[in-house]
């Protein structure tokens, strides 16, 4: 499997991803913002994009569908309840549904409600696996739910499916937002060293050559996975009387969205 991942450099930080058969050049495009960058570089490559990915109906993750529709003729896949709010989509999927990108890729499907209650995740079938996350779980972080979403739903997103998935599996956020990530875990966990000294590492990282994060490294650097950690517990009990001294991991990843919601 090819990955590119592209750098749209609009405020709202978008990534866009090819992922592509090494053996047929056929290409899928993931959440395409920036068309003529998308274009561009599957032309460099030699690709021909075949598919499009909306991992959740927010326009910054679908904006560039009509264009590359219009450019290559590529059939749009989204979550089977975005259909609705997605113009042009060709294909609902669901959990387990199996995405075929030439004759050696594969990606399947994880039905990830939390952003959005119709959000999708894509895994591939590679050693070592890709997640393409959307606005699920970032670098460093987990996504809000201002727009269509639950937290509680993201709770269990990360519960049931995120925190599973093996170490070796990198990330491909729809967003780059690792500093800020980084800081806010640095806020609740003031000692993390791991967090720490891979702010100082990417403090001034070029976009278009960001850093890629493995499951692994999430679980030393992304507070939202560290739920049972004694500083995380001790400074929200400062901020939350009632979180108690024992709390419960959902009550932990509740109340650390709810202080980023604001932070």
């Amino acid at each position: 499997m090819l990955v590119e991942q592209i750098w749209t450099g609009n405020s709202l930080r978008n990534f866009n991803y090819l992922v592509a058969c090494p053996d047929t050049g056929e290409a899928l495009v993931v959440d395409p913002l920036d068309v003529e960058q998308c274009l561009a570089v599957a032309r460099e490559r030699g690709w021909t994009i075949k598919q499009i990915v909306n991992t959740h109906e927010h326009g910054d993750h679908t904006g560039g569908n009509k264009g590359i529709v219009k450019a290559t003729g590529a059939t749009v896949i989204a979550h089977r309840n975005a259909v609705t709010r997605i113009p042009g989509v060709n294909r609902g999927v669901g959990a387990g549904d199996l995405i075929q990108v030439g004759a050696t890729v594969v990606l399947e499907c994880l039905d990830t409600p939390g952003h959005t209650m119709s959000h999708i995740c894509l895994k591939s079938k590679t050693e070592p696996p890709a997640l393409f996350s959307g606005d699920t779980l970032f670098n460093a972080g987990v996504g809000n739910c201002h727009n269509g979403g639950h937290p509680e739903e993201l709770y269990e997103t990360f519960a049931t499916q995120i925190y599973s998935l093996p170490d070796n599996t990198l990330i491909y956020p729809g967003h780059d937002y690792l500093v800020n990530n980084l800081e806010f875990t640095l806020a609740r966990e003031p000692d993390n060293e791991a967090a720490r000294r891979l702010l100082e590492e990417v403090q001034d990282q070029d976009p278009n050559d960001a850093l890629i994060t493995t499951i692994g490294q999430e679980r030393e650097i992304n507070t939202f996975f560290r739920l049972d950690n004694p500083t995380v517990i001790k400074h929200l009990q400062k901020d939350f009387a009632d979180i108690g001294e024992q709390p419960e991991a959902r009550s932990v990843f509740l109340k650390l969205r709810e202080l980023r919601n604001r932070w």
